[in-house]
């Protein structure tokens, strides 16, 4: 699989806290804040930042307040990278799907449950 490192998501306890922290207190350009998502991105270099709250994630399956922090690998082709993960016994916790914002992912889970995004180069 062809893939580079697009994000990093981390997990914070107070969603409304957060956002100005990184905007305002580091800088980091703020792309998009969704508040009914608890999920904010930030432009840092070449790298995006996203922070997430603890809330129940659908996704993953966590219970309230035990969302992990992800990193985002990002493909050209989804589906194709996904096939050729889970033809390797790779677990996906969510199979390829257009998302909310516009961006086209799946998310898959290492042996010890940390989370991965497989996104698409075109995603926002």
């Amino acid at each position: 699989m062809q893939a580079r490192i697009g994000y990093i998501n981390i997990h914070v306890h107070d969603f409304e806290r957060a956002v100005p922290f990184y905007r305002d207190a580091l800088g980091f350009q703020l792309l998009f804040s969704a508040e009914d998502f608890q999920y904010a991105r930030f432009q840092v270099g070449d790298l995006h930042l996203a922070v997430a709250s603890g809330h129940s994630d659908e996704f993953t399956g966590h219970a309230p307040g035990d969302r992990l922090t992800g990193i985002g690998f990002v493909v050209d082709d989804v589906d194709a990278a996904q096939q050729e993960l889970k033809a390797k016994g790779v677990r996906f916790t969510m199979e390829p799907s257009r998302q909310p914002w516009g961006g086209y992912m799946a998310m898959f889970a290492d042996p010890d449950g940390n989370v991965f995004y497989l996104d698409g180069a075109g995603s926002p």
